[in-house]
């Protein structure tokens, strides 16, 4: 039995029947590795690419499934049964105690009973032997050996009792306390927030024992759990003393012979636009108006590698920082204070060595020509962004005549920006005014205006032009080794998933096509769907289609820009990668020869790991400050739209403040609901009530828990139902968050 061909496409002018799609995606299967696959890599794969092929495949292919003939991976994907009982993965543990392995050959998630975990933890390398398959009954596995502990600890909050004391931890990964002997806890004592580490997990015990490794403050304090969630995502919170002296050794040293050595732009109209607490500025704009109507404009860069040499002590630090981190009340800085707030950054009215792309550009936008240079600048002025948007809006105040210049030009280059394919993920970020205790009083939101992206175009011009300059060489050379910023194409299944949930709220999305020609429908459904009740969810699942962006040094281009070459140079106060790009440039405009790939890659693989931790702590940060806030506010009404539906109950997404929080199905007690996945709604079954994504809907704060970082709200009018006992732990019971939003970082 054999597939057909691929130039013999059945489904077209002639029907296919049963018996003949049957087998020949009976053949795909058999013939096919091991490799997991889906419906329509089978139905193209046997020329049966149709709609209503694709779909006769589905239900053949969860069929079998069914029968265990094959096994489902993941929701919609295949494979066919391992002919082996043993494998090697990674062992993922839950709280709500559903453990699973994830398998190294292929990527299939096997269940895990604790009685068969070994008590290894989430991360663990391990070895598995794997129950024979039956009909209907889904496959277990059994770990038989820990063949690399990940090293990790754990976060919560101590109680000491007469001879023993516990930690009960916040983490989603254990669900039991952890405990610990009295000689280990470092001078705990009840209600500390710690981070604590497991020693020891008998075989034969339910508990682990383990030993505090620092105490973070008190369980509540502001400070404590801000360092708690940076501690969860394995991120530092303090800087070591030997750096910060280090740093403090550090002068300006500019001198004549400094100066010399640079291009000296000290004379041309300088400043910074920057948000209004910033206190490191890496970045700078000057103008100047040249014969014949052209301007000259500099985007100059803190020069940070002049004073970081390439493995110092404050070099090592950074590399393994990898990012300034971001929470709601503070900066955890890649960089000491001495050297990121004073010395490197571009404070007004002083001296500063920079990084520069000077671009020659004429009056609509179009950049003549460009130079990149080590220069020495001296700002004039510092604005903040609220600043130069009231100068922008009313054509009045400092530099005005500069700002407008610098604002139309901006303008020009975001429009061929978006004709030329970019895309406009432009969306609202949440942000808060804290008391000084650190307590959220107000919910805000960051809006971007002119003056925002007047910066950016200008960054993106700049990051755009460095790539092209060392990556575009042009003829049989061979470009030398760089770090490249690049974003994948998007995952074409999700965006015919993300299009056809579209079309349920009336909008129109091109699947197909040159990227151009997607992005530009993909931008329209963004604008279309702006200040809707489905807003949230459809711009959700379109950051979700694409691919994250990265650092690497093999170039793809940066799908989500547009741009065939882009990298990171406007920042190395607060990001690695822009410090390697610096060292790169200098090296490369001297002459030197390329640098190790290998090693590089090494670096951008860490940067790209580090850029997401510290996203999810920001958002977690987030999440924290807006059920704290919201916990003063227990018992009252707010109107808000609803941003997901599931089967376990409503998110709520408040229209006033955006905190999120979720209506448990369990306190939908008027009716019993059924989940109608298809059209994203819950129906009930007496009245025929219905809640849709989208629609408006009134809301009650019924529980605020900070710990967990979880808000539940009721319909309003209606009393929400106990939480159980404390005796019962809430954590063995399976609740899904709704997820973070997410923020583009290019």
């Amino acid at each position: 039995m054999t597939a057909k061909k691929k130039d013999a496409p059945m489904g077209g002018t002639k029907k296919a029947s049963a018996t003949d799609f049957r087998e020949a995606v009976n053949a795909y299967i058999y013939s096919e590795p091991a490799a997991p696959f889906n419906y329509r890599q089978v139905a193209k794969a046997v020329g049966m690419d149709t709609e209503s092929l694709r779909r006769a495949i589905a239900m053949y292919l969860a069929e079998l499934a069914y029968d265990g003939v094959l096994i489902e991976t993941s929701p919609g994907r295949y494979k066919t049964p391992r002919r082996t009982l043993t494998a090697t993965g990674v062992f993922v543990r839950r709280s709500n105690g559903k453990n699973s392995v994830v398998t190294d050959e292929d990527g299939e998630t096997i269940f895990v009973a604790e009685r068969n975990s070994m008590h290894a933890l989430n991360g663990d390398k391990v070895r598995v032997t794997i129950a024979a398959r039956r009909k209907g009954v889904e496959p277990e596995a059994v770990v038989t050996e820990i063949i690399e502990a990940k090293p990790q600890t754990f976060i919560g909050t101590i109680s000491v009792d007469r001879n023993v004391a516990t930690l009960r931890t916040d983490s989603k990964y254990l669900a039991s306390d952890i405990i610990i002997p009295r000689g280990k806890l470092k001078g705990a004592v009840t209600g500390d927030k710690a981070i604590v580490r497991i020693t020891s997990w008998p075989s034969d015990r339910n508990i682990p024992r383990g030993e505090v490794v620092d105490v973070l403050g008190k369980s509540g304090e502001n400070t404590a759990e801000m360092h708690a969630i940076l501690a969860e995502f394995g991120l530092p919170y303090k800087y070591p003393q030997a750096v910060e002296k280090a740093a403090e050794r550090i002068g300006p040293g500019i001198t004549d012979d400094v100066v010399a050595a640079r291009r000296d732009m000290r004379g041309e109209t300088t400043f910074t636009i920057d948000p209004r607490d910033a206190k490191d500025f890496d970045d700078a704009l000057s103008i100047m108006r040249l014969p014949g109507g052209n301007v000259r404009v500099g985007v100059h860069i803190a020069d940070v590698t002049h004073y970081v040499r390439p493995g110092s002590i404050i070099d090592r630090e950074a590399s393994e920082r990898a990012t300034s981190v971001y929470l709601v009340d503070r900066t955890i800085p890649m960089l000491p204070e001495h050297l990121s707030n004073g010395i490197c950054s571009l404070n007004p009215h002083e001296d500063k060595l920079t990084f520069s792309v000077i671009f020659e550009m004429t009056p609509d936008g179009k950049v003549v020509k460009s130079e990149i240079a080590r220069t020495v600048i001296n700002s004039d002025r510092r604005f903040t962004y609220e600043e130069a948007q009231e100068v922008i809006e009313t054509g009045k105040g400092d530099f005005s005549d500069e700002l407008l210049t610098l604002d139309a030009l901006a303008k020009k280059l975001r429009a061929a920006r978006f004709e030329n394919g970019s895309v406009d993920f432009d969306r609202e970020e949440v942000r808060f005014n804290i008391d000084d205790k650190g307590h959220p009083t107000e919910v805000y939101f960051k809006e971007s205006k002119d003056a925002n992206k007047l910066i950016e175009e200008f960054m993106l011009l700049a990051n755009r032009t460095v790539a092209a300059a060392i990556g575009a060489v042009g003829g049989k050379k061979k470009a030398k080794a760089f770090v490249y910023r690049v974003h994948d194409v998007p995952d074409q299944e999700r965006l015919v998933d993300l299009a056809r949930l579209a079309s349920v709220f009336g909008y129109r999305l091109k699947t197909d096509g040159s990227a151009r020609e997607v992005n530009r429908s993909l931008n329209r459904m963004l604008e279309d769907v702006k200040g809707k009740g489905e807003e949230n969810f459809l711009s959700t699942l379109a950051i979700r289609s694409m691919a994250k962006a990265v650092y690497t040094t093999e170039n793809i281009g940066h799908y989500g820009l547009g741009f065939d070459y882009y990298t990171h140079f406007t920042s190395p106060i607060r990001r690695y990668p822009d410090m390697m790009v610096h060292r790169l440039l200098e090296r490369y405009l001297a002459g030197g020869r390329s640098v190790s790939v290998d090693r590089l890659e090494e670096e951008c693989k860490h940067s790209s790991d580090m850029e997401q931790l510290a996203a999810n702590a920001e958002r977690a940060s987030i999440k924290y400050k807006q059920v704290e806030y919201m916990a003063d506010h227990i018992g009252e009404e707010y109107e808000g739209i609803i941003s997901g539906v599931t089967e376990w109950g409503l998110y709520v997404e408040l229209v006033d403040n955006k905190c999120e929080g979720l209506v448990p199905m369990r306190d939908l007690a008027d009716d019993f609901y059924d989940f109608d996945e298809r059209n994203y709604c819950l129906v009930g079954r007496r009245h025929n009530n219905r809640y849709r994504l989208g629609d408006s809907i009134k809301v009650q704060v019924a529980r605020a828990d900070v710990d967990k970082k979880q808000l539940d709200f009721v319909v309003a009018g209606k009393e929400p139902r106990p939480l159980p006992p404390k005796s019962i732990d809430p954590r063995a019971a399976a609740h899904k968050n709704a997820p973070g939003k997410k923020r583009r970082r290019r």
